[in-house]
């Protein structure tokens, strides 16, 4: 069975910073893309950032130049560098990952359960 687990959230001062770790568990043939949404208070789920199996990058235009998405394939990680935290940042964080739980099947998405980041003084 197949597990993302996020970790790291917590309360920060605005312009502080934080660093979100996802980790993938159980049987994985291999990660395809891995990504970060965001559900803010009362609004839907959006994407933050997500990052292929090259290392490419795409950024939400709201936190570009703040955060930084990068994986760690052997040990099956994503992580989320979030700095110069503001207030609209509050959320829950979720990770994402498309993979492939066999070599012979297709490729399937797969969610955390979400960690909680809150920006306030």
């Amino acid at each position: 069975q197949v597990q993302l687990v996020e970790s790291g959230g917590g309360l920060v001062q605005p312009g502080g910073s934080l660093r979100l770790s996802c980790v993938a568990s159980g049987y994985i043939f291999r990660i395809n893309t891995m990504g970060w949404y965001r559900q803010p208070p009362g609004k839907q789920r959006e994407s933050v950032a997500n990052i292929s199996r090259s290392d490419s990058t795409n950024y939400a235009d709201s936190v570009k130049g703040r955060f930084t998405i990068s994986r760690d394939d052997a040990k099956m990680t994503a992580y989320l560098q979030m700095n110069s935290l503001k207030p609209e940042d509050t959320a829950v964080y979720y990770c994402n990952a498309d993979l492939s739980p066999t070599a012979w099947g297709p490729a399937e998405d797969y969610w955390g359960h979400g960690t909680q980041v809150t920006v306030s003084s």
